[in-house]
């Protein structure tokens, strides 16, 4: 199944989004929408976000997310889904080159990837569980879906929600909620400057945050 996204992410909240770490966005949505802590870039160096673009696919089988190329628009986060079948590399160097020149914003996906130096060398961001050898297949009549909700770890990604990633991991945020969570992500960030200049004075994380 096919679907054309609703409605589109401002890209100014895309962009404010970038001054962020997915550790802040993350508290400051109320910790929700962190994925599995198994899921992080093949170069530590790799940030994405940008509105999802989300896949599911059939156990060994990429051909969805060939498709789902073709469907994404410039600056899309694939977010996509295997069925549990950790044991194939469902994306490598050539998708790689494709999705770059497609302009795409990245890749997270709930499996794992090979070519994974080259990869890493692309600097397109891709987000896996791991590095599979295995290759994998491409059946036509292969059950799947694009831009329907996916299920990663605990939590649902609907097509358009914004997606951060950094190496500490990846969060998600229901697109009707970045706004609000990027305020928080702001006072946030000045409490915790705040906080830094009180303990460079000497005062213990424990007074500062009246723990005892």
């Amino acid at each position: 199944m096919v679907t054309d996204r609703d409605g589109v992410l401002d890209a100014a909240l895309v962009t404010a989004a970038a001054a962020f770490s997915s550790a802040t966005l993350h508290e400051a949505a109320s910790q929700v929408g962190a994925l599995p802590a198994a899921i992080k870039p093949v170069a530590t160096s790799m940030r994405l976000y940008g509105p999802a673009c989300t896949v599911a696919g059939a156990p060994g089988d990429n051909l969805w997310l060939h498709r789902a190329m073709a469907q994404a628009k410039p600056g899309d986060v694939l977010v996509a889904t295997v069925a549990g079948a950790y044991e194939f590399g469902y994306w490598g160097g050539i998708m790689t080159t494709a999705a770059i020149a497609g302009g795409l914003g990245g890749l997270v996906i709930d499996g794992c990837v090979r070519d994974g130096d080259e990869l890493a060398a692309s600097g397109f961001p891709v987000f896996a569980r791991g590095r599979a050898i295995r290759g994998t297949a491409k059946v036509a009549d292969a059950p799947g879906s694009i831009n329907e909700p996916v299920v990663v770890g605990d939590v649902t990604v609907a097509p358009g929600d914004l997606v951060v990633g950094d190496a500490d991991g990846v969060v998600v945020l229901a697109r009707d909620s970045v706004g609000d969570v990027l305020a928080a992500a702001r006072t946030r960030d000045k409490k915790e400057a705040s906080i830094a200049d009180a303990l460079r004075q000497g005062r213990t994380t424990l007074d500062v945050y009246g723990w005892k």
